[in-house]
């Protein structure tokens, strides 16, 4: 194990774990838009954020030279357009002695997963406290349905994970004349939060996204597919096309990742539009996915 201290950061590394402890001492800085790699503060309050993570998580990078067994990761500072702090990098880097019988863990994934270059995405239905796979693919009417989607990636920069558009569908493949239920839409407005329960959940990672929606009445009985999109995009590009939006009773449409920003989802009750010109160089922001969970089946709870 070791310790290190750079500046307002401390670092404890621990067998498979690692803690930092930040302390804040810019005025206005807001601690809960740190990141440790694509994982958000296990705690923070107005002047400190406490991460507490496993090494096999949060992108941790591994490099194995010799005799040494080392991960490293970075802590930035997500600012936001109008803030007066900027964004920063700090590298973290814990090193140990590599075990004789050290070897490489290989992952069996637990969702659909779809390969888009050097990023993974993964889709799948979720327990009802997103801990594990669903237990079942019946749900009655009225219920909630956990997804969770995932990105995981190698080599780029920390990415925040995005649905675009997500419909429900009998078929596995959409057709022209296929009866669609629009869940999403807009570029990223949860239209079923505005007379249901269903919202996306606290993000956990920047590269997970979960959803919680409430079953609705769409071919009861049948076999059911959600047909989503899946957007990897740069966390510091939020606009009104790129977000994640839902409506919350008493307070109107807000923004996922930063309330303060919630101004962005205004546009979810008419055409939601980029303000900036699209060009070659913003499309390298981020890559885009289809995706397909299912299928389930929703149940009429009174026959």
């Amino acid at each position: 194990m070791n310790a290190s201290q750079e500046q307002d950061m401390k670092v404890d590394c621990g067998p498979d774990f690692v803690t930092l402890m930040w302390r804040e001492s810019r005025p206005q800085a807001d601690t809960s838009l740190l990141r440790l790699g694509n994982c958000f503060p296990t705690s923070f309050s107005a002047g400190e954020a406490y991460f507490y993570v496993d090494l096999t998580d949060c992108n941790f990078r591994r490099l194995v030279t010799g005799d040494a067994l080392v991960y490293s990761n970075d802590l930035t500072y997500v600012a936001s357009a109008d803030s007066y702090n900027l964004a920063f990098t700090h590298p973290v880097v814990c090193a140990y002695e590599r075990p004789k019988d050290w070897y490489a863990t290989i992952y069996d994934p637990v969702f659909k997963t779809y390969s888009l270059g050097d990023l993974q995405f993964n889709i799948g239905l979720m327990n009802d406290d997103f801990s594990g796979p669903a237990e079942s693919t019946r749900f009655p009417l009225g219920s909630i349905i956990p997804i969770m989607a995932s990105v995981v990636q190698e080599t780029h920069q920390p990415l925040l994970l995005l649905l675009e558009e997500c419909v429900a569908a009998t078929t596995p493949e959409l057709y022209p004349e296929s009866t669609m239920y629009p869940i999403i839409s807009n570029k990223g407005c949860l239209l079923e939060s505005v007379s249901s329960r269903s919202k996306f959940e606290p993000r956990q990672k920047s590269s997970e996204i979960r959803l919680s929606l409430q079953t609705f009445t769409f071919a009861m009985g049948e076999e059911v597919f959600i047909h989503c999109k899946l957007l990897a995009w740069d966390p510091n590009g939020l606009d009104s096309t790129k977000k994640a939006c839902h409506f919350v009773e008493g307070h109107g449409w807000e923004l996922l990742d930063n309330l303060a920003q919630s101004n962005l989802c205004d546009c979810c009750e008419s055409k939601c539009k980029s303000r900036r010109q699209r060009s070659v160089a913003s499309e390298k922001h981020g890559m885009v996915q289809k995706a397909v969970v299912g299928p389930f089946t929703i149940t009429d709870v009174t026959s």
